[in-house]
């Protein structure tokens, strides 16, 4: 088994907002001398461990992301009958497992039931804390100290196992990604734009103009490249050993990555989109990405749009990578749309023979 597989991808995007700042206009970033578009690979990684393919294909191996666990038990315990009091305390004994609790200095109602940072709790913990919700209603007394030892090396979480996990307080069970994914940007010069937009009011009378509200928000459009480097070795290492698992995982991050898009703003701009080119590598060899092929600006050229003129740098670059430092891949496979070549069946085929 090769060590790493890595993919590149070319996705056309149209006018969209996929993934804001902090004002609510596109991310951006600045690559070589020019200004592109820009998706964080939180925002991509979120869109897939989220999506209907992830969850389809890896029903009962997905985490739970959250800081509110602990509201989640002592709504259970109340439940159970257990007095709000103990309730309260008992959950908050189990939330802390997980990380540092709110100060008690409530901001709002149930806010020291909240643990500080988001845990990813796995499907194993996820259980253990049921099963402990059940005792302790059935029981009538507090979780003692072996029954707190909640944490456990995750085995079964899929999305754990490819972007791993990190507990401030309880290092031992941090989990190391097995999956490195890049910001996604445009190949080509990029500007964000202003969509200034009304809405007028359906009970307007009909001799009476204007609008009942205006706005403005930003948007770009473009052909951006995504890199994601995938340690196989660690992927499986992290599922347990298990190699069904970790093939099941693999077919899942291959068309979520292919086909998924962000979810930002899509009911304004419907800019979902499937990756045009998908260039996939395999091998032992130590992995670089080929963003240095978009350092230049792309520009269509003759006969050549931009899809084009990007699958010819960023192929041009692997070559000259290959010719410098020797071949950087094992075996690849290809898929281009634009040509009508290659398949995602047998892209999935290739990162898991």
């Amino acid at each position: 088994m090769s060590r790493f597989a890595q993919l590149h991808l070319l996705t056309s995007y149209p006018p969209s907002n996929l993934n804001r700042d902090d004002t609510g206009r596109p991310k951006t970033a600045l690559v070589g001398d020019a200004l592109r578009l820009r998706i964080s690979s939180q925002s991509l990684k979120r869109a897939w461990r989220c999506s209907e393919r992830f969850e389809a294909a890896l029903a009962g191996h997905l985490g739970t992301r959250t800081k509110l666990m602990g509201r989640q038990v002592f709504e259970t315990l109340k439940r159970g009958g257990i007095a709000e009091k103990q309730a309260r305390e008992w959950a908050k004994e189990i939330a802390k497992q997980f990380g540092k609790l709110k100060s008690d200095k409530k901001t709002e109602k149930d806010a020291d039931l909240e643990i500080e940072q988001l845990a990813h709790f796995s499907p194993e913990e996820v259980a253990a804390v049921e099963a402990l919700c059940k005792t302790l209603v059935e029981r009538k007394t507090k979780p003692t100290e072996d029954e707190l030892a909640l944490l456990s090396q995750p085995r079964h979480a899929v999305d754990i196992a490819m972007f791993g996990r990190m507990l401030a307080d309880a290092a031992l069970f941090n989990v190391e990604a097995a999956v490195q994914v890049a910001h996604a940007f445009t190949v080509h010069r990029s500007a964000v734009e202003d969509d200034y937009f009304s809405a007028v009011d359906d009970l307007n009378p009909r001799e009476e103009t204007g609008a009942a509200h205006i706005g403005e928000r930003g948007y770009g459009a473009g052909l951006f490249y995504l890199y994601l480097c995938i340690d196989l070795e660690l992927l499986q290492a992290n599922l347990g050993g298990d190699a069904a698992l970790r093939d099941r995982a693999l077919e899942a991050l291959v068309r979520a990555v292919t086909q998924v898009s962000p979810t930002g703003m899509q009911n304004s701009y419907g800019s979902r989109a499937y990756a045009s080119y998908v260039l996939a590598e395999k091998g032992d060899q130590q992995p670089r990405s080929l963003a240095q092929a978009f350092l230049k600006p792309v520009k269509p050229w003759g006969e050549l749009g931009v899809l084009e003129q990007a699958v010819v740098s960023l192929e041009k670059r692997r070559d000259s990578f290959d010719k410098v430092y020797g071949a950087c891949a094992d075996a690849r496979y290809m898929l281009d749309v634009e040509k009508g070549e290659g398949s995602l069946d047998g892209l999935v085929g290739f990162l898991r023979g």
